[in-house]
């Protein structure tokens, strides 16, 4: 007889030995109250008079399904996002709500409807870090009175309707061509500031003229045209015109070759 209440001793015990993992944290109930947190180890729990629960403490992600919002500027957009959060407080993780998971996933549904409808979709392209900034902010207030810290909120795509994407390609396209045009015109001024500053120093120099145009002769010298015309600038005219001889004879030799 003493054996088998021995037995029935050591089963009970055995029974009531619970196992907490280190990134758990247990919560023990004493006839339906609340009692302690448990932390990680072997933690005794008598049956029937007392319960627990675990909860993992670890970061969870959270992958926020697509969700149809309206932005300010009145398009609709398609978007999603991922969210980082642990908890903090195992016990107001049980006792002050119902499923924390599924009710930080329906926040962040929530949230992220409403702060993309406060916002233009160029601020949504541009400025996603600092949206998604504001979002995390929002969450983690709600989230605080459950035990949960929102540690991360990242928008993972923003889907365009394919009216707007032509109309974004259209208004690129027209951003490109116009910065196009910019640059060329300013090339052109640029080049034209050159050639003026050219014709100055040309002008201001004695046989400066006379030598460009030996070099502009050497350069189409090879090529294979049978005719070939260019002008003579009046200052070489002017050069023989107390030499009439002379100037003739040059001018039958550049004409030859």
């Amino acid at each position: 007889m003493w054996l088998v209440i021995i037995i029935i001793i050591v089963l009970l015990i055995l029974s009531s030995v619970k196992q907490i993992n280190e990134y758990e944290r247990g919560i023990k109930f004493s006839f339906g109250k609340f009692t302690e947190v448990m932390q990680p180890g072997w933690r005794l729990v008598i049956p029937i008079f007392q319960s627990y629960k675990k909860v993992d403490i670890r970061t969870k992600a959270v992958d926020v399904p697509e969700q149809d919002a309206i932005t300010k500027d009145n398009v609709s957009i398609k978007i999603n996002a991922v969210i980082y959060y642990k908890i903090f407080d195992a016990s107001k993780a049980i006792l002050a709500v119902e499923n924390y998971y599924y009710a930080v996933g329906q926040l962040a549904q929530t949230t992220m409807r409403n702060i993309v409808g406060a916002v233009s979709l160029d601020e949504l392209l541009v400025d996603r870090e600092k949206i998604s900034s504001e979002i995390c902010k929002v969450i983690d207030e709600a989230t605080d009175p459950w035990g949960v810290k929102v540690e991360n909120v990242e928008l993972k795509d923003v889907a365009l309707p394919e009216e707007m994407k032509r109309v974004i390609a259209k208004v690129a396209e027209a951003e490109r061509e116009k910065m196009a045009v910019i640059t060329k015109a300013a090339g052109e001024v640029e080049a034209s500031e050159n050639l003026a500053k050219a014709a100055r120093t040309m002008s201001e120099s004695a046989g400066a003229l006379h030598l460009r145009t030996l070099a502009t002769i050497n350069d189409i010298s090879s090529d294979q045209s049978n005719t070939v015309v260019f002008a003579i600038p009046i200052e070489i005219l002017r050069a023989f015109e107390n030499n009439p001889v002379a100037g003739k004879a040059i001018v039958d030799k550049i004409t030859k070759k």
